[in-house]
């Protein structure tokens, strides 16, 4: 697994000196809180954790490309790099980052809030059928709690933490970007407002348009961010999402 490098490198080259210096910087924690190596989360269980979250997507309607799969696996990337610098426990951030949407409910739906939390009650159904480490169930369950921007729940522990980045990260930058436009035209939301697509003179809203969720949301993510890692990720990317709208400025005449 490639840890997080300088945000130029992101996903990138690694260079071995820089690693090495940086797992010489680490304090060493006590053992009952170090770092469980890959091998123990990986070995069988990320299949299943996989084959459990293509069920639950089969068997739901709000099920959508923006929140399918390929998100999910994206922000199990995300979130491996992020624990391996934050020093976060493996076997509770894999398993959250996988299940964390294990349940969807629709933006619009007032129980929107509660989505995270019922997800986090699936997961530890799941887990528990499933036998896996029952010492890991609660800080997984917090985890998929606190993960939800609209739950508004702190992440208490570092692997929420941790869990929560790796989520937004995928809001934000290219991908944010697609996604946002994706799930605008499947709710049947305007691009822009014609008479004012930047929110110069008036509140953001955006069940009103796309556009205007990046000013309610997107960004506003790196501001949220817990980890040193995931702002400096968020901010390059946001900073995508600026140039975007610049351009898009541009195109409309300059308004």
């Amino acid at each position: 697994m490639m840890p997080f490098g300088t945000p130029s490198r992101w996903l990138g080259e690694w260079d071995e000196t820089e690693a090495t210096r940086a797992r010489h910087l680490r304090t060493v924690e006590p053992l009952e809180q170090a770092v469980i190596p890959d091998s123990a989360v990986t070995s069988g269980w990320e299949e299943r954790f996989e084959a459990f979250l293509t069920k639950c997507y089969a068997d739901d309607a709000s099920a959508d490309s923006s929140h399918g799969v390929e998100h999910v696996r994206r922000v199990v990337r995300a979130a491996k790099q992020l624990a391996e610098i934050e020093r976060a426990r493996l076997d509770i951030v894999v398993p959250a980052a996988w299940l964390h949407d294990c349940v969807l409910v629709e933006k619009s739906s007032p129980d929107r809030p509660r989505a995270s939390s019922l997800a986090a009650d699936r997961a530890r159904d799941f887990l528990i059928e499933s036998g896996y480490p029952g010492s890991c169930i609660p800080g997984i369950h917090h985890a998929i709690r606190a993960h939800s921007f609209s739950a508004g729940i702190p992440p208490e522990t570092k692997e929420a933490q941790v869990v929560q980045d790796a989520d937004r990260l995928d809001a934000l930058g290219a991908i944010g970007l697609a996604r946002c436009l994706m799930v605008g035209e499947r709710m049947g939301r305007l691009l822009y407002d014609p008479d004012d697509p930047f929110c110069r003179d008036r509140t953001p809203d955006d069940s009103r348009s796309a556009i205007d969720h990046f000013y309610t949301k997107l960004l506003t993510l790196p501001g949220t961010m817990q980890t040193e890692a995931g702002r400096s990720e968020a901010e390059r990317r946001a900073a995508f999402l600026e140039s975007y709208l610049t351009q898009l400025k541009s195109e409309l005449g300059g308004l």
